[in-house]
């Protein structure tokens, strides 16, 4: 490890990855309602555990970014984080409110947004957190050297958390809330996110390849501008049917068509990059995960988003499983296994030693990847034949949903491979076996892949 700061990463990790159990193990536990729906009603009801689902998925994707920026920016500036404990006051403020969020929602105390459902102390809370680390990685980065990685990374968290304004204001109109609530909703995933993912995946590929600097940096320029470019316009593909004027739908139709522009040059730049540099780096674990994330990125935001973010399209299929196919694979490719791949990269730097359990690592990836796969393509057919049974032929809701029973069993199955997936890789991750331990004592010091490698 180059710079001691880098150390906070490994807190904001460990985090990150306590949120992802909870979170695939929430997600399994509703996938089951779907299958018996009176399962823990009375308990623990289906919106509750909705609730944490896909909060937990928010809180540990931020996390994970939070961690990563705060281990690729000391190597970036070529200098200490500017405080350390303000980065861990960052994070117990995060902790806390999470845990004020979880309580909350156990006694039905929640803002009522989808996704924004924290109340309103825990977001004030967050917004805290958030200024505090744009100060810290700011004054970080204009302290040392300047690179396009950084700059891209810090437009995109600056971003971020000037949009999580938007969150605090709920007004009372309905048509304009769902105006602001896609500001903070798509404006992060399919916009903001975007940045912060090509920027971590730019760092992972400059490690692992040893592609020079230059041509990195000239498709990350180009990566971003098509993400800001289509990204921005193409909220318009969710103000179709809320009220919003008709002139929409084409705005919506034609960007949101495009925004799979960015997915495909991050693709294609991964692969690139990988075929020129050549390097055969030790960790070969988080080159998978590094080309496996823009490759489902590709296919679960970029393709699957293309299928029904058309207007004519969307008018029948909005709100179907369809919608939950697209959801789950482009959170999946996008966002989890960006982070998955730097966290794999950082640990065994964090950890002082050489990449451990990347066999283990690697099964993690395919469980995931296979059941995530399997998963989408189950809900797909299951939204094909909502949409037909009931926005077309008229059929009732809850007639269409006991006829999709099979479908809802095939998606839980499939989240167990997911569920034991996510487990596999923060065992192969986080734990170093006994023979492992004993390698790389004094006796036999085992390289460490923060050691400068050929080219680098």
């Amino acid at each position: 490890m180059k710079y001691q700061s880098q150390k906070v990463a490994y807190a904001y990790f460990v985090c990150a990855m306590g949120l992802f159990a909870i979170q695939v193990l929430g997600g399994l536990t509703a996938g089951w309602v779907y299958v018996q729906p009176n399962f823990l009603s009375e308990v623990f009801p289906f919106h509750i555990i909705r609730m944490l689902h896909t909060n937990a998925l928010i809180v540990w994707l931020l996390l994970g970014f939070f961690g990563a920026t705060y281990f690729l920016i000391p190597e970036e500036s070529e200098r200490e984080i500017w405080s350390t404990k303000l980065a861990y006051l960052q994070l117990a403020i995060l902790v806390v409110g999470t845990l004020g969020a979880v309580i909350g929602y156990g006694f039905k105390i929640h803002g009522g947004r989808e996704f924004l459902e924290q109340p309103l102390w825990v977001r004030l809370g967050i917004l805290v957190a958030a200024v505090i680390f744009l100060i810290n990685v700011s004054m970080t980065v204009l302290a040392g050297r300047k690179t396009a990685i950084t700059g891209v990374l810090l437009t995109g968290l600056w971003l971020l958390s000037l949009l999580w304004i938007f969150a605090l204001i709920n007004p009372s109109n309905l048509s304009l809330d769902k105006m602001y609530w896609w500001f903070v909703i798509h404006l992060w995933v399919e916009g903001t996110w975007e940045l912060v993912m090509a920027a971590v995946l730019a760092f992972i590929l400059l490690k692992l390849t040893g592609v020079d600097r230059e041509v990195i940096e000239k498709w990350l320029y180009v990566i971003v501008a098509t993400a800001l470019f289509t990204g921005i316009l193409g909220t318009g593909h969710h103000f179709y049917w809320i009220g919003t004027p008709g002139y929409w739908q084409w705005i919506g139709s034609i960007f949101g068509a495009l925004e799979i522009t960015p997915f495909f040059l991050m693709m294609s730049f991964a692969f690139v990059m990988v075929w020129k540099g050549r390097r055969n780096h030790p960790n070969k674990a988080a080159l998978l995960w590094s080309l496996g994330s823009a490759t489902i990125a590709f296919f679960g935001a970029g393709v699957w988003g293309v299928l029904h973010n058309m207007h004519g399209v969307n008018y029948y299929s909005h709100g179907t499983q369809i919608t939950a196919a697209h959801g789950h694979l482009a959170f999946y490719g996008a966002y989890v296994a960006i982070n998955l791949a730097i966290i794999t990269y950082a640990m065994p730097i964090l950890r002082n030693r050489e990449p451990y359990n990347q066999v283990l690592n690697m099964a993690s990836f395919w469980l995931m990847t296979g059941g995530m796969a399997f998963m989408t393509f189950t809900l797909t057919f299951a939204g094909t034949i909502q949409t037909h049974m009931q926005r077309v032929l008229g059929e009732y809701y809850m007639v269409v949903q006991d006829d999709l029973a099979l479908f809802y069993v095939m998606r839980w199955v499939s989240g167990i491979f997911v569920v034991a997936g996510a487990l596999l890789f923060i065992y192969a991750t986080f734990v170093v076996r006994k023979r492992e331990v004993i390698s790389a004592g004094p006796a036999n010091p085992a390289p460490t892949v923060s050691q400068p490698l050929p080219g680098e």
